[in-house]
């Protein structure tokens, strides 16, 4: 479980940071962060911080894909963990 928070940690650090870099850069002709790659971030875990990120700086938030896309990905995660947690009762007690 330490190494599950650690993690989520982790790729959220870096999520937030490519999130930041990419609205910075925006508009400057400079090489942007893939649209994928911000989602795939999310993906892995760094979707909370993503929508929060997004939402504090205003970025990408004119995009579907990520106003719809994010939120889509936590519901999924919470899903998961449920699963996990209460019907499948893989971790047994916490």
């Amino acid at each position: 479980m330490k190494y599950l928070i650690i993690y989520l940690v982790l790729i959220s650090v870096v999520t937030v940071a490519m999130t930041v870099y990419d609205k910075r850069i925006a508009g400057t002709g400079a090489r942007r962060v893939p649209e994928a790659t911000l989602l795939l971030f999310a993906a892995l875990g760094g979707g909370v911080a993503e929508l929060m990120t997004m939402r504090l700086i205003r970025h990408k938030t004119q995009h579907a894909k990520f106003m719809i896309g994010v939120p889509l990905i936590i519901f999924a995660h919470v899903a998961l963990l449920y699963y996990l947690l209460f019907i499948l009762k893989i971790f047994g007690e916490l």
